[in-house]
């Protein structure tokens, strides 16, 4: 029990990332090169995860097809869940701008951008807790990355929230559920996966890096290019090499 709250600590502090940019957002003007900056590096942060720890991970643990297949279908089912909450208004969630659409501008939009803000922040927690079965305690570099990439995308998807027209409650509410989600999600991981053979931990744990990937290539890089512009690849290189480094020095 005491692994499952610790799981759950970790899941709620790196979920707790989205209530303080959302927080930034919110009370202080913060100009769209600002956002888009570091949205391109949380992406680049996010990548190095996925490629160093998540796949690597998965496949040194249950083999390689096991994680070449848990990550395709991680993939195929964010984007095909994407898809369906795009028709719904959720498609600019992680946009700072006046992309985001109002409840006036399509009824239903609040709740398919917080059950989209789910979608994303799901995969990385159950990850935490996955992390934990080894015994060996939470990979740093894995809660490094998902808070690093967890601050730009509560700032960005709020200022867009903001410009349209969400209240404070809406705000708060979405991310607050979001990092208490999260603790669940990660708690959820660690008990759930117990006792599951090294094959289906794999498999989740690449299911998970397919689904990030997916959300970076879909949301993040998008909102980061737009505003960044040639910018965008060399600070989301930054962004990769302070992952790597801390997932080379954690190894």
């Amino acid at each position: 029990m005491t692994s499952a709250l610790a799981a759950a600590g970790w899941g709620l502090f790196a979920g707790a990332a989205l209530v303080i940019g959302a927080a930034i957002a919110w009370f202080i003007p913060v100009s769209a090169k600002v956002v888009g900056s570091v949205m391109a590096f949380g992406s680049g942060v996010l990548i190095s995860a996925v490629a160093f720890e998540l796949f690597d991970e998965a496949a040194h643990t249950g083999g390689l097809w096991p994680a070449v297949v848990g990550f395709a279908i991680g993939a195929v089912v964010y984007m095909l869940a994407n898809l369906a909450l795009a028709h719904f208004g959720a498609r600019h969630r992680k946009r700072s701008q006046r992309q985001q659409p109002s409840k006036e501008d399509q009824g239903g939009s609040g709740l398919a951008i917080a059950v989209g803000a789910l979608l994303d922040g799901v995969p990385e927690s159950v990850v935490l807790g996955v992390s934990l079965l080894s015994g060996g305690g939470v990979s740093a570099a894995v809660v490094a990355a998902v808070f690093i990439s967890n601050l730009p995308e509560g700032l960005s998807s709020a200022a867009g929230m903001k410009k349209a027209g969400r209240g404070p409650g809406y705000v708060f509410g979405v991310w607050g559920s979001i990092a208490i989600i999260s603790a669940l999600s990660a708690a959820a991981g660690y008990l759930l996966l117990g006792a599951a053979s090294p094959a289906v931990i794999a498999a989740i744990t690449a299911i998970a890096g397919g689904a990030i990937l997916t959300m970076i290539a879909d949301t993040m890089i998008p909102e980061a290019f737009e505003i960044t512009h040639a910018w965008t690849g060399l600070i989301t290189s930054a962004g990769f090499l302070l992952a790597a480094a801390i997932s080379w020095l954690g190894g």
